[in-house]
């Protein structure tokens, strides 16, 4: 029997839940404080603190069904997508997870029977692959499932064992393999498993036996609670149980395909020619779900690689026939297809089509650009005497404008020309490296090992934080550096653990607290507090006064007043989301967010400038709800109530099974860690003070709130008030006198332009008597005086008109830059002048460059020094193209 996709997925999901498991919902393809992953790439990485110890859930099994994202770097190189039956950037893992309950044996027994009871795969095709000396395993292969010992075959580490980094937890796996038949085996002199990576021996399960913790020197010791981990990509299983010999012929993948040949008018072949139509269904589903969850196209991170995925599917679109925005047209066949199991890309429907069809329209203007820049580029080589395009100008084209390697080989070969490969791959490399090196988490210097290893010994941070700004405490580790130290003296700079803190440590946008930590005649002043590790507050100071030491009895003190500014810029974000959905609708999203002191910073999903009325409306909006007075209450509840109650959700934040809700009223509820006002009057005032754009359908917006709106207002009226002075009028009156400025100067600007208008003439008319016959053409060459361009062109119409039977060259400086107007008669342009090329080469000799129409042409230079070598051989080329 064949199954769709979809009850694939969830007779997966059913098959787990009657056997114990609690089904946990696919964790955004964000990770969440994880600065070592860009995206969410295996089912494990929404338990990393659970198997580590950092992190608590109600339960000791689980299974998923993870959507997840491999492009680019280790994981996954995007040139090979869709040139293997295998390889995506976006994939749906299913697993199951016990975090310390049952092991090996069960875990081995709950995938034999799934994958032989319920999809009823035939046993005798299945084949278990295990690591060198994990007898255990091998026992329980041979006989628990009674798999025949020359099926269960014996691996080395780089296959069958699993690490989460150098240091931590680790173990050996065991993948379950299935023969698809003799048909399919390759070419190697040895076709079997660990021999070779064919089609014929398919892996469509990794079992994770996580046993041991690795420390630094690599010795590894048995774990107290040993767990599981288990993937199955489902479009792999979906390819065996459909009996397909692609993940893209599966229903998953091949209704995009088909609709992709509807739109190109071309057939889809599974040989090479199919590649295109392979990487565009691909591609699409991450676009759709990587948009869907917060990520928009940009020029770093996750927006560049956002960027990469979009635009290739675009450039293949092209090699189709597709030449206009297209890819947006196919979301609505992902979301068909997928918005069931995720119905988050049914809510963003209309908002993830919006982006990409704005990303394709900016592309598709990028590319004409790029063709321009890399036409430049193959001139230069071949003026050159070179044969061969540098590897870094082809690694240009590719990050600036999109174009993949293949796109430069084309256009090189068109010019008979070769791209140094490894040149681009050596620039690739370093561009992997300056990416790689960005994701190092450090504070001061400890990195997220350190860290991860002090809370191991010391625990989580209580904090005390809501309900006080103070707090006795015990400190529990002094960190100096990289280093734990057990005392510190006045000067130092220091990182403090207790065991208790009132100190808020930056989440969610709201920066960390500042206060002071005391222990007798000993002061600590706190700069900033970080959270590291998951619940690992550090309190970042300078030892102002005495030695502290571990163990040190302290009180910890929050600088109150900070506090209460920041509640207050923190409690306006969130009526400041929901004004936005009011205003603007409910396509708005946060996007992230920053809460100061002093200011909020809020970027959200938008399109398009606020107008001024928009504007005026969220203000309103906002303040309406502060004058309101209403009462701002928190609340513990489980994810699925505070979702069921509708609240609001944010982008980027890893949300666990209990949550913390903050309502406003009835006006807002979002899920919230933060720290916030009372009662919204307490805000005082809202004044948005700046909005503009930082990427494609993203705004950003900043206001202040309380005592600093009021700093704001105050500025404001005095930049008004120094005004009026200067004008000489009452404040009320200010706008009246510029009015009538601006109309004083617009007069004024009528007049100059008449007096330049009548010494263009004066000049023109001394000009004509400089003029030489060349071939029967008179030719003019000459600097002259003009304010601007605009001014230059002016005077070369009025030669032009006057000269007869000519051809004009002008050129003017103007504030350091050269300006050049070349300009041809009718009679003169069919005697082989060329006004466009006359400019162009007078431009190059001024540093420069421009051209035009054979009558009329205009350029630019840098080297106003050189105005008289230009137009000397601007003469020489009249001369050339006269014949004389």
């Amino acid at each position: 029997m064949s199954y769709t996709g979809s009850q694939v997925r969830q007779m997966f999901l059913d098959y787990f839940a009657q056997n114990g498991h609690t089904a946990v919902a696919s964790s955004s393809l964000v990770p969440h404080d994880d600065p070592t992953l860009l995206f969410t790439n295996a089912g494990m990485n929404q338990f990393k603190d659970v198997f580590l110890g950092f992190e608590k859930r109600p339960y000791v099994r689980a299974t998923t069904a993870q959507k997840c994202v491999r492009a680019g770097g280790k994981h996954n190189d995007l040139d090979t997508v869709g040139r293997t039956a295998r390889h995506h950037t976006f994939f749906e893992m299913l697993g199951n997870f016990s975090f310390g309950d049952y092991f090996k044996n069960d875990a081995i027994c709950f995938a034999w029977e799934l994958l032989t009871d319920v999809f009823k795969l035939p046993k005798e095709k299945l084949y278990a692959t295990i690591y060198l000396d994990d007898e255990e395993a091998f026992t329980i292969w041979r006989d628990e499932i009674g798999v025949p010992v020359e099926r269960i075959l014996r691996l080395g580490e780089k296959d069958n064992f699993w690490s989460m980094g150098d240091t931590g937890p680790c173990g050996p796996c065991s993948e379950i393999l299935i023969d698809r038949g003799e048909h399919l085996r390759c070419d190697a002199e040895e076709c079997a498993i660990g021999k070779c990576d064919c089609d014929r021996w398919l892996e469509i399960w990794n079992l994770v036996f996580m046993q041991y913790n690795r420390d630094e020197t690599g010795t590894m010791t048995p774990l107290p609670k040993p767990s599981i981990d288990t993937g199955m990509g489902l479009e792999r299983i979906t390819s065996v149980l459909q009996n397909v010999g692609s993940n893209y012929d599966t229903d998953l993948i091949r209704p995009m395909i088909a609709f992709v040949e509807e739109l190109s008018g071309q057939a889809y072949h599974r040989d090479d020619r199919g590649f295109p139509f392979r990487v565009i269904a691909d591609h699409v589903r991450s676009c759709t779900f990587l948009i869907t969850d917060g990520v928009l196209p940009g020029n770093e991170g996750r927006g560049y690689v956002l960027r990469r995925i979009l635009r290739r599917a675009v450039r293949f679109g092209k090699v189709l026939g597709i030449d206009r925005p297209f890819m947006y047209t196919i979301v609505p066949v992902v979301v068909q297809l997928m918005g069931d199991a995720y119905p988050e890309i049914r809510e963003k429907n209309d908002f993830v089509q919006k982006v990409i069809k704005i990303e394709e329209e900016r592309f598709h203007e990028t590319l004409h650009e790029g063709m321009r820049i890399a036409s430049e580029m193959v001139n230069k080589v071949k003026a050159e005497g070179s044969t061969v395009l540098p590897g870094r100008q082809a690694f240009a084209l590719y990050d600036t404008y999109g174009f993949p390697l293949d796109l430069a080989e084309d256009i090189a070969e068109e010019n008979d020309l070769t791209v140094d490969k490894e040149g681009f791959q050596a620039a690739m490399n370093e561009q992997r490296e300056r990416a790689r090196a960005a994701r190092q988490d450090t504070v001061y210097g400890a990195g997220m090992e350190f860290w991860s290893e002090l809370y191991s010994q010391q625990g989580a941070t209580r904090f005390s934080g809501y309900q006080a700004l103070e707090a006795t405490s015990t400190v529990q580790a002094i960190v100096r550096g990289t280093e734990v130290v057990t005392e510190a003296q006045a000067g130092e700079e220091v990182q403090i653990v207790l065991n208790e803190t009132p100190f808020y440590a930056e989440s969610g946008g709201q920066t960390g607290d500042q206060g002071i930590i005391t222990a007798g005649d000993t002061v600590v002043r706190i700069v900033d507090t970080k959270k590291m590790a998951g619940a690992l507050h550090v309190h970042i100071g300078i030892i102002e006064k005495g030695t502290l030491q571990t163990g040190d009895a302290v009180t910890a003190q929050v600088n109150g007043a900070r506090r209460e500014a920041i509640a207050r810029h923190h409690s306006a974000t969130h009526l400041l989301h929901k004004a936005l959905k009011e205003t603007l609708g409910e396509h708005v999203n946060q996007a992230g967010s920053l809460v100061e002191e002093n200011r909020l910073r809020f970027d959200f999903a938008h399109f398009s400038p606020l107008t001024r009325e928009e504007w005026q409306a969220v203000e309103d909006r906002v303040n309406a709800q502060l004058l309101a007075d209403l009462p701002v209450n928190t609340e513990e509840t489980s994810l699925e109530q505070a979702r069921a109650a509708g609240a609001t959700a944010l982008f980027g934040e890893k949300y666990g099974d209990q949550v913390r809700v903050v309502s406003m009223g009835e006006y807002s509820m979002e899920l919230c860690g933060g720290t916030h006002v009372g009662h919204t009057s307490q805000i005082g005032l809202f004044k948005l003070v700046a909005e503009g754009g930082i990427g494609a359908g993203l705004r950003r917006l900043e206001a202040v709130t309380g005592s600093a709106a009021l700093a704001y207002m105050n500025s404001q009226e005095e930049t008004v008030r120094t005004l009026a002075e200067k004008l000489k009028v009452p404040m009320n009156d200010v706008n009246r006198r510029v009015d009538a400025l601006q109309q004083v100067l617009r007069d004024k600007d009528r007049e100059i332009e008449q007096l330049l208008t009548r010494l263009a003439r004066y000049q023109v008319d001394d000009l004509l008597a400089t003029g030489e016959t060349v071939a029967g053409v008179t030719v003019l060459a000459a600097q002259v005086q003009a304010p601007d361009m605009d001014a230059l062109r002016q005077m070369a119409d009025l030669l032009k008109a006057k000269i007869g039977t000519g051809v004009l060259i002008l050129a003017a400086v103007v504030d350091n830059k050269v300006n050049l107007v070349a300009a041809a008669t009718a009679d003169a342009v069919r005697q082989g002048v060329h006004a466009g090329n006359i400019v162009k080469e007078a431009a190059r000799v001024a540093g420069g460059g421009g051209g035009g129409r054979p009558d009329m042409a205009q350029a630019g230079g840098k080297q106003p020094e050189k105005v008289m070598d230009a137009l000397a051989a601007a003469k020489q080329v009249i001369k050339n193209q006269l014949g004389a």
